[in-house]
C-alpha cells in the first residue's frame, strides 16, 4: 500500500517529467556552451577514477556504481554520449561520470530524492546559474522522465 509520501513523490515525478517532455529544447548561447565544456573538462581532470567508456557495460543499481568507485573505476555507458550539452558527445559522458561520482559522494540512490541530492552536489560546484539550469535539466528533469516513462527519454536541455 502506498503512503501519502509515495503519492507525493509520484506526483512530483510526474510534474517534473511533464516539464521535460512538454518543453521545447532550450537555446543555449555559444558562450554558455563554452563555459559548460570548460567546467566539465576541469571537473573531469579532478575525478579520482579510471573512467572506462563502453558500448555495452552499464549499471543496474547505485550499489554497483559505488562498488566500482571504491575500486577506483567507473564505467560510462555510451547512452550518455549525447550532444545536447556540447558539440562533442564526450561531454555527455563526462557529465554522466561526474553525476555518478556525486551519487557516491552524497550517498544517494537512484530515487527522485537521490537524483536531487546528486544534482545539488554537482550544482554547488557549477560556475554560474546558467550551468546550474542545464544541470537541472540533464539530471533532475531527465531522471524524473526516466522514472516516469520507465526508459531513458530523448536527450535535450529544457528551461521550463
Amino acid at each position: 500500500m502506498k503512503t501519502l509520501q509515495d503519492h507525493a513523490t509520484d506526483r512530483k515525478v510526474e510534474t517534473l517529467a511533464k516539464l521535460y517532455l512538454e518543453s521545447s529544447p532550450a537555446e543555449i548561447c555559444d558562450e554558455t556552451i563554452s563555459e559548460l565544456c570548460d567546467w566539465l573538462m576541469g571537473e573531469f581532470q579532478q575525478l579520482p577514477l579510471n573512467l572506462c567508456f563502453s558500448d555495452y557495460s552499464h549499471y543496474d543499481s547505485a550499489e554497483e556504481v559505488f562498488a566500482d568507485i571504491e575500486q577506483d573505476r567507473l564505467w560510462v555507458s555510451t547512452e550518455a554520449y549525447d550532444t545536447s550539452i556540447g558539440s562533442s558527445p564526450f561531454y555527455g559522458g563526462v557529465l554522466s561520470a561526474l553525476h555518478d561520482y556525486d551519487h557516491y559522494r552524497s550517498h544517494s540512490d537512484w530515487t527522485m530524492e537521490g537524483e536531487i541530492a546528486a544534482y545539488r552536489a554537482t550544482a554547488n560546484r557549477a560556475p554560474s546559474l546558467a550551468i546550474q539550469k542545464i544541470l537541472y535539466s540533464q539530471i533532475v528533469l531527465r531522471a524524473a522522465t526516466h522514472i516516469y516513462l520507465g526508459h531513458t527519454p530523448k536527450p535535450k536541455v529544457v528551461f521550463p
